[in-house]
């Protein structure tokens, strides 16, 4: 069955709402999905119905700089990266109002992500307890890590950050879900991440499992890797990960 899709404003956040028809107004639980860097909401509408099938409500928006919000990128390197990630975290409760409002939020919500958005899911992760699962699909768990990366690609490529680059992203040690991997709690986190990933190093996303998933707030993390994939999803893993989030939302009803 093919689900509609709601084009909304959210207090001028954009977002698309993907959900099967007969369940447009019913308490159904609830997945908040992010897009990645430079991208915008309608690229991970293909992963949005896959999950809606599944007899979940789909919300899509475009993170701050992207999509409808779309802002030229700062010269200073991940600038406008960080922003975008910064502002997904800030707005995310806005999103929960908005379906409370309308009546329709359920007490399973889950986010999930691509790239930046894996990013913002893990994020999200660390500071909301009441969060039933998650998806990070070549994101990363480690932020702090991937800001160290930024820094050294910036010196291999003469680009410029500033001195004090690390105290103006100080936000992030906060949100690292590689820092503080306790809070995951035994949720259900589903990671996928290609080996030869050539943005997000893979890495971060592996050690990060092998530190915790035999730990008992570890338990439900599940990892899948390619072996020869890039900074890619392809339609098998969008199948796979919505039915992970069946099985954490929908089947234990």
């Amino acid at each position: 069955m093919n689900p509609i899709i709601l084009k909304r404003s959210v207090k001028n956040i954009p977002v698309l709402e993907v959900v099967q028809e007969e369940l447009r107004n019913e308490k159904i639980p609830v997945v908040i999905y992010y897009h990645g860097w430079q991208t915008s909401k309608e690229l991970v509408l293909t992963q949005g119905r896959k999950f809606a099938q599944q007899g979940i409500r789909v919300i899509l928006p475009d993170a701050m700089n992207h999509g409808e919000r779309k802002q030229p990128v700062s010269s200073v390197p991940s600038y406008t990266f960080w922003n975008s990630i910064y502002g997904n975290l800030f707005e995310f409760e806005t999103i929960l109002e908005h379906l409370e409002k309308r009546g329709v939020l359920h007490e399973k919500i889950a986010v999930g992500g691509v790239s930046m958005g894996g990013m913002t899911t893990c994020a999200l992760m660390v500071k909301h307890p009441e969060l039933t699962s998650g998806v990070c699909l070549m994101g990363s768990p480690a932020p702090l890590a991937y800001g160290q990366e930024i820094q050294k690609r910036a010196d291999d490529y003469h680009y410029l950050l500033p001195k004090d680059y690390f105290d103006l992203i100080s936000w992030v040690k906060h949100y690292d879900l590689s820092l503080q991997p306790e809070k995951l709690a035994g949720r259900p986190l589903f990671f996928w991440h290609g080996k030869a990933d050539e943005k997000i190093p893979y890495e971060q996303t592996a050690d990060f499992v092998e530190k915790n998933q035999s730990m008992s707030y570890g338990r439900q993390i599940v990892f899948r890797s390619s072996k020869n994939q890039r900074h890619m999803v392809q339609v098998p893993l969008m199948e796979e990960a919505a039915l992970f989030l069946r099985q954490s939302l929908v089947d234990h009803e």
